[in-house]
């Protein structure tokens, strides 16, 4: 099992910036790809950003230009920096890791969430 511990969110300004963090541990695994999703509490997941293992990335067409997705491959742990925030990007982001296990299977993981709130 592959644990994933989100952190770095919290209150901003509309314009601000906060920079989101997702350490993995656990099982030995061969990331695939490491992302980030955002909903609404009880609503679904809208994709915002990944990273593969060879250091591609992707954005979703709301956020392009804005964020900066990041990784640390000796930490297992990645990085969103999120710049110009709106006020409707308020919610929960969620970290995802799609891998492969050693000894296993392919997974995909979900950490627990944490707000962010853009504020006026």
């Amino acid at each position: 099992q592959v644990r994933l511990v989100e952190s770095g969110g919290g209150l901003v300004q509309a314009g601000g910036s906060l920079r989101l963090s997702c350490a993995a541990s656990g099982s030995t695994f061969s990331m695939k790809t490491m992302g980030w999703y955002r909903a609404p509490p009880g609503k679904q997941r809208e994709w915002v950003a990944a990273i593969t293992s060879s250091g591609n990335t992707n954005y979703g067409d709301s956020v392009e230009g804005r964020l900066t997705i990041i990784s640390d491959n000796a930490k297992n742990t990645v990085y969103v920096q999120m710049d110009s925030l709106k006020r409707e990007e308020t919610d929960v982001y969620y970290c995802n890791l799609d891998a492969h296990i050693v000894g296993g299977t392919y997974e995909d993981y979900w950490g627990q969430g944490t707000q962010v709130t853009v504020s006026a």
